[in-house]
């Protein structure tokens, strides 16, 4: 199993830290969530059901129909692969790992490569990205990928792009597109985690061709989603006055965020998260766990990955640490 952001517990005991003492700062998902009201007693007395709106609230946000909801991408990262032959697939790397964990497990040759055009000139079929990407924070366009699409298509290969963290900037986003006749050959994965602050309701949509969403769907099996998960979705996907807002707050917050973080290194930043590239990623997140901020250190990369504080008090704390941080060189 890989290692994920956003394990406070184990670092309460690394550090001898108490956990209610932590600033969690690893994971890159909004801190100020979306507020889930209450839910009526019977999502959580009866199985749940496909037509309970959440298909066409998830159509109407998203702007595709051909769509399936997953208990999280997650699930769609896992078995995705298995519904392609073996074949050779590149990856814009660094990315969210779990990614070519999957692909390897099913049998693809991986190529890891740093561009999009590296990519394309591998001529390999298929080809797999993270946009924005996680953990480097590098943000393609939309036009550059719909090119890359159809020349994959030419080739008979796929696109397949996860979009986790691309709410914030959704005229950027290309899960509209995903099995449209523009591109067929595109797959998109989308999570409620990251943006809207659900990562524990376990909610993703995939969107894509109908033949590789059946297949899929088959492979979940009955039940992918829970009742509350499912009504949580629903109420969030729906409430457009929330989301404008969100994204207000969240642009803002990542300005403020790249802004503090820029004595430390190189920033590059999403509307979640912002990167710090720095030779010296290992100690300056020690120096945060020392005062018990958890961030992500992606020590071979070079970067230390940082996200948004959620209070004012959380802020100025931040700030200290960063004001406290002296270079080992």
């Amino acid at each position: 199993m890989l290692e994920h952001g956003g394990h406070l517990r184990a670092a309460a005991r690394d550090y001898e830290i108490p956990l209610a003492d932590w600033l969690d700062l690893s994971t890159g998902i909004n801190p100020n969530a979306y507020p889930v009201p209450a839910l009526a007693p019977a999502c959580w007395q009866r199985l749940p059901e496909d037509d309970d709106g959440l298909e066409v609230a998830a159509a109407g946000y998203y702007g595709n129909e051909h769509l399936l909801a997953l208990p999280g991408s997650q699930a769609a990262i896992q078995i995705l692969p298995a519904l392609f032959p073996p074949a050779a697939v590149a990856c814009l790397a660094p990315i969210y790992e779990e990614h070519p964990q999957a692909w390897l497990r099913a049998g693809h040759r991986l190529r890891r490569l740093p561009s999009l055009q590296r990519a394309l000139a591998a001529a390999t079929p298929n080809l797999l990205l993270c946009n924005p990407n996680n953990p480097t924070a590098n943000t393609l366009s939309r036009s550059e990928l719909l090119d890359a699409a159809a020349q994959l298509q030419r080739r008979g290969g796929w696109l397949i792009v996860d979009e986790a963290f691309g709410d914030a900037a959704p005229d950027n986003c290309l899960a509209p597109l995903a099995g449209s006749e523009q591109a067929p050959n595109l797959i998109v994965m989308r999570s409620l985690g990251k943006f809207f602050g659900l990562a524990g309701a376990r909610v993703g949509f995939i969107f894509g061709v109908p033949q590789k969403l059946d297949r899929l769907r088959e492979a979940l099996g009955p039940w992918p989603l829970s009742g509350p998960a499912r009504a949580v979705a629903c109420h969030a996907l729906a409430d457009t006055a929330w989301q404008t807002q969100a994204r207000f707050c969240l642009e803002a917050a990542a300005r403020r965020l790249a802004a503090l973080l820029a004595p430390l290194g190189e920033i590059r930043s999403t509307a979640l998260f912002a990167s710090v590239a720095t030779p010296e990623v290992a100690a300056l997140f020690q120096h945060f766990a020392r005062r018990a901020i958890l961030t992500r250190c992606f020590e071979s990369h070079g970067l230390l990955r940082v996200g948004l504080p959620g209070s004012e008090s959380e802020w100025q704390r931040l700030a200290l640490a960063i004001d406290e941080w002296k270079p080992v060189c």
